[in-house]
């Protein structure tokens, strides 16, 4: 019996639907940071989900690659990799990419992406 389950897992497993935010509505769109806890966020900076498991995006300096972790709706942002260009927006960038680091949950509705923690911090974007 447990060679019969070896050989049809694969099988599947192929067959389980995309559990990251890509297969919640979140693929194909660009979203555009609004604010972080409420306060309006003065810099541009988004975000993308193009294919299962990834995030790509642009902070107000350099862009950006990540993996999504966990299955929708978690949230956690694999090791962030990024260009290491100088702008005048550095501090704005390192308050994006921390915020980033600590999100836990997300929500997609529409056009609206919600990353947030179960502390109450908050990220909100909105679709190009």
């Amino acid at each position: 019996m447990s060679l019969r389950l070896a050989l049809i897992a694969p099988l599947i497993l192929g067959y389980c639907s995309d559990e990251t935010l890509t297969g919640y509505g979140a693929q194909g769109q660009v979203f555009v940071l609004e604010s972080i806890n409420g306060a309006p966020f003065p810099a541009r900076a988004s975000i993308g989900f193009p294919k299962e498991g990834q995030i790509t995006g642009q902070a107000p300096c350099n862009s950006f690659s990540a993996t999504q972790e966990v299955p929708y709706p978690w949230f956690k942002a694999g090791p962030i990799v990024s260009t290491k260009r100088a702008c005048p927006d550095l501090t704005q960038e390192q308050l994006f990419f921390d915020a980033l680091s600590r999100m836990t949950l997300s929500e997609v509705s529409g056009p609206n992406l919600i990353l947030s923690t179960a502390e109450g911090d908050r990220m909100e974007f909105t679709a190009e």
